[in-house]
C-alpha cells in the first residue's frame, strides 16, 4: 500500500517565538526587565529571528508587561532579527510607535465572550478600532501581524464557528496585516479538527498569509503542527520551555514548547535556522527567570539523553 504522508514536506519553516510576551504575561511573580533581556538575548543567540517581546497593554491589567517601553529600548537591533509587540488599542499603538520596533500585532477572538473578557469590546467594535490602527501603523513604517484566538474552541462558549474566523481573518488581511496567526487558545484541537479548519482557511487565503499557534494543554499541539505542515502552512508560533498561557482563558496554560517543535522539525529534515542545543540553553534561562520547572518535553529530557 502506498502512502502520500510526508511527501510534501518543506525544506524549511519559520518559527515565531512568543515566550517573552505570551509566555511571561501570566506569571504570578514579576520578572525584572534585565531578566527579560537575558531571556530574549539567549533566544536570539539560538537563532530565532522573529520574536514577540512584549505587549503595550495597560499595566493595570497585565503588570508583568508594564516595562514594555524600557524593554524595547534595551533590546537594540540585532542584525536580521525582528521584534514585535501586541497593541490592544490606539493608546498601546502610540506607545509602540514611540519605540523603534519594526512590527506590531493586533489580536481578537472568534468568541464574543472571550473577546469581551480580553479587550472589553465586541468583535465588531474591536475590528472598528483596528481599521484605524492598522493603517496608522503601516503609515509609520511598521509591519502588522494579526492574531485570531479561540478558533478551535472557547473556554466560555465551547464550540465556535470557524467560518466566522474566516470572515475576521479576511478583515484583518484587507486592513493590511501581512499574516494572521490562527490560535488554539485552550489547547483543545485534534488533528482531524485542525485539518478541517486549516483547509477552510486555505480555500480563502494563500498559505504564506497564515501561521498556526497551538497550546499543548491536552498534548495535541505537535500532532496539529504535522497536519498544518502537510497542508502547506510554513509558520508556527511557539514558546521556549512551553512557557505561558492566556490570563483570560482558564485552563490554557502551556504553549507548544519551541524545543519540542524544533526537535521534531529537525528530525523530519526540515530546517529552522535554530541551534537546538542553544535553544535548550535558552529554555534553562527561561526556567531560571520564572523560578520554576517548565513543561516542555525536550526541556526536561534534553536533546539526546535524559539529564542526570
Amino acid at each position: 500500500m502506498s502512502s502520500t504522508l510526508f511527501e510534501s514536506l518543506p525544506d524549511a519553516v519559520s518559527v515565531y517565538e512568543v515566550s517573552p510576551r505570551d509566555g511571561l504575561q501570566n506569571e504570578a511573580v514579576t520578572v525584572p526587565t534585565p531578566a527579560k533581556v537575558r531571556l530574549i538575548e539567549a533566544l536570539v543567540a539560538a537563532g530565532l529571528k522573529r520574536l514577540e517581546v512584549t505587549s503595550f497593554v495597560s499595566p493595570k491589567w497585565v503588570p508583568q508587561l508594564a516595562d514594555a517601553v524600557e524593554l524595547c529600548r534595551l533590546l537594540g537591533h540585532p542584525p536580521g532579527v525582528s521584534f514585535s509587540a501586541l497593541c490592544p488599542n490606539q493608546q498601546g499603538l502610540d506607545r509602540a510607535l514611540a519605540t523603534e520596533l519594526g512590527e506590531v500585532a493586533v489580536f481578537l477572538s472568534v468568541s464574543e465572550t472571550h473577546n469581551r473578557k480580553n479587550v472589553n469590546k465586541t468583535v465588531a467594535q474591536t475590528l472598528a478600532v483596528f481599521r484605524e490602527m492598522v493603517p496608522a501603523a503601516l503609515a509609520a513604517g511598521r509591519r502588522v501581524r494579526g492574531y485570531l484566538s479561540t478558533l478551535w474552541g472557547c473556554p466560555y462558549e465551547g464550540a465556535v464557528d470557524p467560518e466566522r474566523g474566516v470572515e475576521i481573518a479576511r478583515a484583518l488581511l484587507e486592513m493590511g496585516c501581512y499574516e494572521v496567526s490562527l490560535g488554539d487558545t485552550i489547547g483543545i484541537g485534534t488533528p482531524v479538527q485542525t485539518k478541517r479548519i486549516v483547509e477552510m482557511f486555505l480555500r480563502e487565503f494563500p498559505a504564506q498569509r497564515l501561521a498556526l499557534h497551538f497550546h499543548d494543554t491536552r498534548g495535541t499541539a505537535l500532532a496539529n503542527v504535522i497536519v498544518g505542515l502537510e497542508l502547506g502552512v510554513r509558520t508556527f508560533d511557539a514558546s521556549v520551555g512551553g512557557l505561558g498561557g492566556c490570563p483570560y482563558a482558564p485552563g490554557a496554560a502551556g504553549n507548544l514548547a519551541t524545543e519540542d517543535l524544533v526537535f521534531t522539525l529537525h528530525g523530519m529534515g526540515i530546517q529552522t535556522g535554530i541551534d537546538l542545543d542553544k535553544l535548550v540553553e535558552a529554555g534553562r534561562v527561561a526556567s531560571a527567570v520564572v523560578g520554576r520547572e517548565l513543561p516542555g518535553k525536550v526541556h526536561k529530557a534534553g536533546v539526546r539523553a535524559l539529564r542526570r
